[in-house]
């Protein structure tokens, strides 16, 4: 059976309607200068500083988030480095050890806090008993907003991490590839969690959230930024024809839909968490706080769901799985879901029971 949208990943989605037609538009220029040097780059800067009441930060453009995660992390890291972050995070389970291969060797150095997260008490695990240069040397800490388990930081608890970073002597990194979605949940401005906060470059995603191609990085002090440019030339990230990938970028933005898309999949996977309450030997594995729902679902009701045409991801043991909730998921979708899984769980029960 072909099932028309699925919960393996928000990347599955397309473009939102406002990014193609800003694309459509920047394409139908004739000519443009190249390589960002262009007046549709400009306005994405600016939209982006805008969003994050950055007036001075330097913003920058690559194709995906690993490179934007890696080339960040390389850019704050020597080879003798290391980068301190949760062990489910995205750049120490699915970036091929990217940031360690454009640092030069920078090592990650993890823990494994609760729902995702770092606690203070992580990085001060993490940065005490060195031998010297006989270990590496902690240099950044990486967080992620909102985190692989789908759960978020309040503002709070990033300065907290952030004072202590820097207490640490680590500059700070967050993955921001649902960023989005992280304020949709907080209601508050993207800046009281990032550079407010401490955080000294971001990843900002765009592609999970209606985007096609292409994630910004902004460093909040552009000192810091520094050459940054020829890093991103050198790594093979440095696009031709921008403006393809900035225009859609700036729409985003401009229309509302960057933070409205966000909260459309956040409302998703709410529907979805509440449409598995009460589910026989199915139970949720962690808080529901972004666009992310993780379903703890036996084995045989798996299979069943996945026979009936449905796709996602067994996250973590055999039973874990990863429900991920797009801008453009419909609630019929989720509806039409939610009916397939009580239908599995009642075949599993009758199965058991004979």
């Amino acid at each position: 059976m072909r099932i028309e949208q699925q919960f393996a990943s928000d990347n599955n989605a397309g473009m939102c309607p406002e990014a193609v037609a800003a694309l459509l538009e920047a394409n139908a220029t004739p000519h443009a200068p190249a390589y960002g040097d262009d007046e549709w780059t400009e306005r994405a800067r600016a939209a982006i500083r805008g969003l994050l009441d950055a007036p001075e930060a330097a913003v920058f453009f690559v194709f995906n988030g690993t490179a934007a995660n890696s080339l960040a992390l390389a850019h704050l890291c020597r080879p003798y480095h290391a980068v301190i972050a949760h062990e489910a995070s995205h750049i120490a389970t699915d970036e091929a050890g990217a940031p360690g291969f454009f640092a030069g060797g920078a090592w990650l150095k993890t823990a494994s806090g609760q729902g995702g997260k770092l606690a203070p008490s992580d990085i001060e695990a993490l940065t005490s008993g060195r031998r010297g240069v006989h270990n590496v040397k902690p240099r950044a800490l990486s967080l992620t907003q909102a985190t692989e388990l789908g759960t978020v930081y309040a503002a709070g608890e990033v300065e907290v991490l952030c004072t202590a970073a820097k207490a640490a002597g680590l500059a700070v990194q967050m993955d921001g590839a649902r960023l989005a979605n992280a304020i949709a949940t907080l209601s508050c401005k993207p800046a009281a969690v990032t550079w407010r906060a401490g955080v000294d470059v971001l990843s900002l995603g765009g592609v999970k959230n209606g985007l096609g191609v292409g994630e910004a990085i902004v460093v909040f002090d552009a000192a810091v930024g520094h050459e940054f440019e020829w890093r991103i030339k050198q790594a093979g990230h440095l696009n031709a024809k921008m403006r393809l990938i900035t225009a859609p970028w700036t729409a985003l933005i401009e229309s509302g839909a960057w933070l409205r898309n966000a909260q459309h999949a956040n409302a998703m996977a709410q529907r979805l968490a509440a449409g598995l309450q009460g589910l026989e030997r199915v139970r949720l594995a962690y808080p529901v706080e972004a666009n992310a729902v993780f379903a703890d679902m036996p084995v045989p009701v798996q299979t069943t769901m996945r026979t009936k045409g449905w796709r996602f991801y067994t996250f973590a043991g055999d039973t874990v799985c990863r429900l991920m909730c797009a801008w453009d998921t419909t609630s019929e979708t989720v509806d039409r879901f939610c009916n397939d899984l009580r239908a599995a769980v009642r075949t599993a029960s009758c199965k058991r029971n004979e």
